[in-house]
């Protein structure tokens, strides 16, 4: 994280009425890393329903701080942003949930940083918007544009951690060996002489079709196990061609389309 901690991100909810909005909040923070959350006069907390809407973030609830003013939730911060839905009369600088996050980590590096997010019904009063150096907003839908406070508080964690972390948090899932080309090559030779013997393929009039199969698995991308699982099937589809008494199955029938293109034989 470049030296940048979460642990000067704070997270304030000021007057919230519901404590499962809380327990949500709290869930939604400790899984993006956070855990500095602020209650300015709650309407119940502690509660039962905010532990268990926390489903095992109690941590964060317990050390949570209550406090009775925005003032007091603020103090030590250098950076504050504030989260609306609401257009305002007086215009504020307006920045998307990705860039507030930018900036409150880069400012995290030397102060703590605070995002208030306002009561369920009525938001951040003007007062406490002029707390703020900017306002978030969460670009949602014009005709139902009022989020949960504890989704909106759920995205902006998991920008704030993007931001602080970079996009190789996202650990990729490690990769399967990829099959070489002569691994392939020798898939090919073993698929075609399978179409050859089940009579699916005319080796007199080929026409498109080993061109064509080969795209479809390039396109595939095939890794080393799934080259041998094909190969597996070939070998089992060469057995199941010959009889019990020794003979062969019948010549299937030609592929449908297989490269009846009076244009494109020419090139095959």
């Amino acid at each position: 994280m470049n030296g940048i901690s979460l642990h000067r991100l704070r997270i304030v909810l000021v007057e919230p009425t519901h404590p499962g909005n809380i327990g949500a909040a709290a869930r939604a923070m400790k899984a993006m890393g956070l855990d500095q959350l602020c209650l300015v006069a709650p309407g119940r907390f502690p509660s039962a329903e905010a532990t268990a809407r926390a489903a095992g973030a109690d941590d964060v609830l317990h050390q949570a701080r209550v406090v009775e003013s925005v003032d007091d939730a603020l103090a030590g911060c250098g950076l504050v942003l504030g989260t609306t839905a609401r257009l305002r009369r007086i215009e504020w600088p307006v920045i998307d949930a990705r860039e507030g996050a930018r900036r409150a980590v880069a400012q995290a590096a030397e102060t703590p940083v605070a995002v208030l997010f306002g009561r369920e019904r009525s938001g951040l009063t003007n007062a406490e918007i002029d707390k703020c150096h900017a306002l978030i907003r969460i670009p949602a839908s014009a005709n139902f544009s009022s989020l949960n406070v504890a989704a909106a508080v759920q995205i902006v964690a998991y920008e704030i951690r993007l931001a602080a972390y970079g996009r190789s948090v996202v650990t990729a899932p490690p990769q399967a060996r990829a099959a070489t080309a002569d691994e392939l090559e020798g898939f090919y030779r073993h698929l075609e002489a399978t179409l050859v013997r089940i009579g699916y393929l005319d080796p007199a009039a080929p026409k498109l079709l080993m061109r064509r199969l080969r795209r479809l698995f390039s396109r595939a991308e095939p890794d080393r196990a799934e080259v041998n699982i094909l190969r597996g099937i070939l070998t089992a589809a060469h057995r199941a061609s010959v009889g019990t008494s020794g003979g062969t199955m019948a010549p299937a029938p030609g592929p449908p389309g297989s490269g009846d293109d009076p244009a494109n034989d020419a090139s095959g």
